[in-house]
Order: structure tokens, then sequence, then C-alpha cells
């Protein structure tokens, strides 16, 4: 579990600086949850 939430917490930041709000958990974490979902839709071919 403590591998896990390293990882997620790890993207967040990563995410939240790819975006120009570096820090901001909330936005780091939305983009990122996003960006995986769409890319699991285009991978099936759903999009």
């Amino acid at each position: 579990l403590q591998e896990i939430m390293q990882d997620i917490h790890g993207r967040c930041l990563q995410t939240a600086e790819e975006y120009g709000m570096p820090g901001n958990y909330v936005a780091g974490a939305n983009i990122d949850g996003f960006r995986r979902v769409a890319d699991a839709m285009l991978a099936l071919g759903l999009i």
C-alpha cells in the first residue's frame, strides 16, 4: 500500500508541474485521473 500511495503522490505532483500548477495536488490528481481514463478509452477504441 505504501508503494502505491507513493506512486500516486509522485504522479499528482509531476502532473501538476507539467500543467503549470506546481504543488497543486487536487489539480494534479484530477488531470492525471482524466488522462488515465482517456488513455484507456482510446486503447479500447471507444473514442
